[in-house]
């Protein structure tokens, strides 16, 4: 007989704590709910039933939502929102969804299926949304102070097993190898609704200790890898609430190493596209310090290389070269231990590391070294990594400009508009036209009209 399908509705635990908190019975509620609506012109017939299938994740219609949390505020003397009693929707869902690290662990589960959720319906306030740069760094500071999650096993809900795990991890791996080839434009959707219909439906499950510490884990590398695509497809506002997501669920899951990943690999990089420098290496050290004595060197390799990024950005060059020679110092060592990387961090190799330096020395100034490392980056990077190397193709081409070597610079940068046009990515086009922001002064030399009629197909108007 074929398994009953795993659904995505998820048991509202908000509104149960808030239940509980208001010493209420589902009568009393649905009393009172009734009574509320009753003030304000509505024939409302809630009953225990009606309640309990609130708890079960129904969603009310109407102006239910704030009855109910109207008439829990007054039980529990205080003004109770939409999003606090977990029946927030596209109207009414406060513009924090997705942006506070969780104290619970029902709350982190309630809180990314809201994100999903939000997602797939293309919620007008996720699409708009902005950064903020506090909203970045105050997570980092309670993932480095909270005290790790006691339990995350579930005895109710359908029964995930490590079958369950090694699926999500395998279609990760897939989705990662499409991105990296064609672009998060092609690939997002699928992320997105995998997350919303499959992966919240096993967070809803019932599963053992252990299997749920590697759901967790599982589900946080997927969660980091959608809100990297968010960025690759030009909402930034969106990456930095899968980001934070990604940081309480790797929290959850135990793993200490891949949430200083999630601040120094993604919150932090989010933060340099935005033109935060300090943002970065402030979160790039609480991912040391967060992970001190708990990664291999090739994950310090990427922290330091991260916190590099940040100084350089800042102009303070000593600080960005005293961070780079500790991100190679530890890359020399990182082949001896090769054996005992996680997957999550076994990519970044000689090639990324070199992708790394080099916009630390193009963003000092430093020519020379900048071209030396993107060539380096290029001769690493497998034509799998195409967006990748169109970017290295940029930087060298960068490089170039800054030598005033205008003709060498197009001629760099060619293979770039090539790749371009393979790929759906919105990061690749950013640093195209940084570019052709550098060619600027040059415009009227032919070479360069000549590279701008080839890229202007790739520009966005």
């Amino acid at each position: 007989m074929a398994a009953r399908p795993l659904v995505a509705r998820q048991p509202n635990e908000r509104l149960q704590a808030l239940i509980q908190q208001a010493g209420c019975s589902n009568a009393g509620l649905a009393r009172r709910v009734n009574m509320c609506g009753a003030e304000h012109g509505l024939d409302m017939r809630y009953d225990k039933t009606s309640v309990a299938r609130w708890l079960r994740g129904q969603q009310p219609r109407g102006r239910a939502s704030a009855i109910i949390a109207e008439a829990l505020g007054r039980k529990l003397g205080r003004t109770v929102t939409i999003d606090e009693i977990g029946m927030a929707d596209g109207k009414h869902l406060a513009s924090g969804v997705g942006l506070r690290f969780s104290p619970t662990v029902p709350g982190a589960v309630e809180q990314v299926c809201e994100l999903w959720r939000s997602d797939v319906g293309r919620r007008d306030f996720l699409a708009g949304s902005s950064v903020a740069a506090s909203a970045l760094v105050e997570p980092s500071r309670d993932w480095l102070i909270s005290a790790p999650d006691a339990q995350v096993g579930r005895s109710t809900g359908p029964r995930v097993g490590p079958s369950d795990v090694t699926a999500v991890r395998a279609m990760t791996r897939a989705l990662v190898e499409l991105d990296h080839q064609y672009g998060s434009g092609h690939v997002r959707p699928v992320v997105v609704h995998y997350l919303n219909s499959v992966v919240s439906g096993l967070l809803a499950g019932s599963y053992r200790e252990t299997v749920g510490r590697d759901l967790f884990a599982a589900v946080a590398r997927l969660t980091e890898l959608a809100g990297y695509m968010a960025v690759d497809t030009g909402q930034p506002g969106l990456a930095q609430r899968y980001y934070i997501q990604a940081l309480r669920l790797a929290h959850a899951a135990g793993d200490r190493g891949y949430g200083g990943y999630v601040l120094a690999a993604s919150m932090s990089h989010l933060a340099a596209q935005l033109g935060n420098p300090r943002e970065i290496a402030q979160l790039a050290r609480a991912a040391q310090e967060g992970t001190r004595g708990r990664v291999t060197p090739r994950a310090e390799a990427m922290f330091h290389a991260a916190e590099a990024r940040g100084h350089a950005l800042l102009g303070d060059a000593q600080a960005a070269r005293r961070s780079a020679g500790r991100a190679i110092g530890a890359m020399e060592s990182a082949d001896a231990s090769a054996g005992d990387d996680p997957d999550w961090i076994s990519h970044f190799d000689e090639a990324y590391l070199a992708d790394e330096l080099a916009h630390c020395h193009r963003d000092l100034g430093e020519s020379e070294a900048a071209a030396r490392w993107a060539r380096q980056s290029l001769d690493g990077h497998p034509s799998s990594r195409a967006r990748r190397r169109a970017i290295g193709h940029l930087l060298l081409a960068a490089a170039r400009v800054q030598q005033r070597e205008i003709e060498e610079a197009c001629e760099a940068a060619l293979p770039a508009v090539d790749l371009l046009r393979t790929l759906r990515s919105e990061r690749g086009a950013e640093y195209l036209e940084d570019f052709r922001a550098r060619l600027e002064p040059y415009r009227e030399e032919p070479v360069v009209r000549d590279f701008a009629a080839r890229a202007d197909p790739l520009v966005p108007a």
